[in-house]
């Protein structure tokens, strides 16, 4: 996809469809298209055309950790100590449920990996798993003051344009 394209989709009435769908992504066609002011067959194809270039890559449903038993989110950076132990570390992560993130980040860590668990003891039990791979250094979450942002494309798709993230 060219800048251009990106931009004829990215004008204003695409950067309300993609507010709009983050608010509420079951938003039904009809519905979306009254709030933007578009026919139903034209809000259609302008979803269609924005899944096409990979600009909404899915959509998600937030669920209440706590409630579901997992009440311990976590941060786990791990720091290994090369590419192979990083590529086994990967692999095991992607086969651990508690694993919901993982990250291959700059600096002294190698990867970040966001966990939910049920205890501070099912916590340890995954940190031994991933020791074998690197040294970790945990933090558990307190509180989340910002747990999702939504993203607002600026007409250029630039941040520093007016767009990037909404503040709360």
């Amino acid at each position: 996809m060219t800048a251009l394209d990106r931009e004829k989709l990215l004008d204003d009435v695409g950067r309300r469809i993609l507010r709009e769908l983050q608010g509420d992504a079951r938003l039904s066609y009809a519905e979306l298209g009254r709030r933007i002011g578009l026919t139903l067959p034209a809000v259609a194809e302008r979803v269609r055309r924005l899944e096409e270039a990979g600009i909404i890559s899915g959509y998600r449903t937030d669920i209440d950790l706590e409630k579901i038993g997992l009440p311990i989110t976590a941060f786990i950076r791990v720091a290994t100590p090369n590419e192979v132990q990083g590529g086994q570390l990967v692999a095991l992560c992607r086969g651990l449920s508690e694993v919901l993130e993982c990250h291959r980040v700059t600096g002294d860590d190698s990867y970040l990996l966001k966990v939910a668990v049920t205890s501070v003891q099912h916590l340890e039990m995954l940190i031994r798993k991933i020791t074998i791979h690197g040294q970790p250094t945990t933090s558990i979450v307190l509180s989340s003051p910002i747990a999702h942002r939504m993203v607002s494309p600026s007409a250029r798709g630039h941040p520093s344009d007016g767009g990037g993230a909404q503040r709360d």
